[in-house]
Formats: C-alpha cells, sequence, structure tokens
C-alpha cells in the first residue's frame, strides 16, 4: 500500500512549541546584553580613572613627605658641619677681630670665698657683677657642659665654685644680641667634653638683671679666679680676674685663657 507523503512543518508553528519568528525574543535578548556589557564597561573606566588619581594624589602626598622629612634631616647635619668647620679653624677665628672687640684692659680685685660654701639655695651677694670669686655652692657644674641658656643654667653661686676649680667663665648678657650668643656657643663648641682635660675649662653662661648688673656697653665679661701656682691655697695671693667686651672675640677669649691658665686658680686639680 502506497502512503502519501506528510506534509512538512512551517517555519513558524501556531501552537507556540517551534522556534518564533527572527527578531523576536532572542533579539530582544541580544540587545540587552550589548547594553549592560557597555554600563560595566564605564564603571570599569570610571573606577580606573579614581583609583589612578588616588594613586597620582598619594605619590604626592608622599613627594611632599619625603621632601620635609630630608629638609628636618639635613638642617641639623648643616649645623653639625657647621660647628665642625668652625672647630677645626679653631677658637680664635670666631666672632670678631680683637681689634673690633671693645674688650677693657682686665681688671684685678681681691678674691674672697676660698673653700666656703653656703647651703644650695642661699643667694650670696658678691663684691664683682658678674662674679669672679666669692663663696659658692658645694657642687660645681659639670665638666661636660660648656654653654647654657636661660633656659638651663645653674645658679651663679653653682657657677663660682667652677672658677674656684680654675674654668675661665664667659658671663654674657641675658638679652645679648644674637650674634654674640651664637658666637659664644660655637666657642663653647671648640672645647672637648668627652673626656676629662683641665685644659678645656670653660663655660659660657648668660648673665640676667635678676642676677645683678652688667657692665654698661657690655655684652660678655671674661672671668678667672687665679691663685700662686706655687701656693694655690694663699688666699693673700688668690685674684678674681675679668675683662669686659662688646662683642664676642674668640681672639680675646684665647688670650685671656693663655695668660689666666687653669692651673694658676684655688683647686686646679679639682673637676
Amino acid at each position: 500500500m502506497t502512503h502519501a507523503p506528510q506534509p512538512k512543518p512551517s517555519a513558524g508553528r501556531s501552537d507556540g512549541q517551534g522556534p518564533g519568528p527572527k527578531g523576536s525574543a532572542g533579539g530582544s535578548k541580544n540587545g540587552g546584553g550589548k547594553e549592560g556589557g557597555n554600563r560595566r564597561d564605564r564603571l570599569a573606566s570610571f573606577e580606573k580613572a579614581r583609583k589612578a588619581e588616588q594613586r597620582r594624589r598619594t605619590i604626592l602626598l608622599l613627594s611632599v613627605c619625603i621632601v620635609v622629612a630630608a629638609a628636618l634631616l639635613a638642617y641639623p647635619i648643616y649645623l653639625v658641619a657647621k660647628d665642625s668647620k668652625v672647630t677645626a679653624a679653631g677658637l680664635a677665628a670666631i666672632g670678631v677681630p680683637l681689634a673690633d672687640a671693645g674688650c677693657d684692659p682686665v681688671q684685678e680685685n681681691p678674691a674672697t670665698g676660698n673653700q666656703e660654701h653656703v647651703a644650695e639655695g642661699t643667694k650670696v651677694q658678691y663684691a664683682q657683677s658678674p662674679p669672679d670669686s666669692g663663696k659658692h655652692y658645694p657642687s660645681p657644674a659639670a665638666f661636660t657642659k660648656h654653654f647654657y641658656s636661660t633656659d638651663d643654667r645653674p645658679e651663679v653661686e653653682t657657677l663660682v665654685h667652677n672658677l674656684e676649680h680654675g674654668y675661665t667663665i664667659a658671663w654674657y648678657r641675658a638679652d645679648a644680641p644674637e650674634s654674640d650668643v651664637t658666637a659664644l656657643r660655637q666657642a663653647a663648641g671648640t672645647f672637648g667634653s668627652e673626656t676629662y682635660d683641665p685644659t678645656q675649662k670653660f663655660i659660657a653662661a648668660p648673665y640676667s638683671s635678676t642676677d645683678g648688673t652688667f657692665p654698661e656697653g657690655k655684652n660678655v665679661v671674661l672671668a678667672r679666679w687665679t691663685a700662686d701656682p706655687s701656693n694655690p691655697g694663699d688666699q693673700t695671693q688668690q685674684k678674681g680676674v675679668r675683662q669686659s667686651c662688646t662683642q664676642v672675640s674668640g681672639q680675646a677669649i684665647t688670650d685671656f685663657m693663655a695668660k689666666y691658665p687653669y692651673s694658676s686658680s684655688p683647686e686646679p686639680n679639682a673637676a
């Protein structure tokens, strides 16, 4: 028996089970995917730009911090190098030349107070202001520090004890010009502190109006308490010596210390 051929199904079925016409659901799906992809690309681009800007700001901030840190580190190094050059040049090269320092002739006064200690806190009235001898506190200032400011200076009575031990003290007016204070700081830096050496007995210390009067028109007074080296305990031979100067001169300090060495003091072997 011969069967008739079955008809071919149409491209689009009406029972809803076959594929729909071109450009129907499939087309809508492809269009939505393209729009979503564009949005993701834009977000990714924004995020990339944000991170780039963040990196740029971080690098800029880091660069500023590095520059500031380098400056802070370089300044102390500069000061150390400057002081080292001053030390190498020698004390005599510091400050103004001797001829320009306005130094008076050295004055000598009878010394008093050898081995006369007073209790700490006692205020002593000295015959000379700033003092070059006199009663003093039981303990002197440490050998290791050669420069004092108004913030850390020991009591005057403490430093007078240093005079008794052969120190040269450069008393400076507390409100002296900054150039003189700087010069004295540099001068103090030329004296060693790491190991005890009696030839390095030098202290620069401020003297204010509450401490006493300062010579008119002068900004620094070099002071020493001298004695006969052959008999330092002979108080009749002890003297207070001083030289007042308008400006700081390293040469003046050098000459003064050479003329009045530590060995010519009531207690030269004491630190």
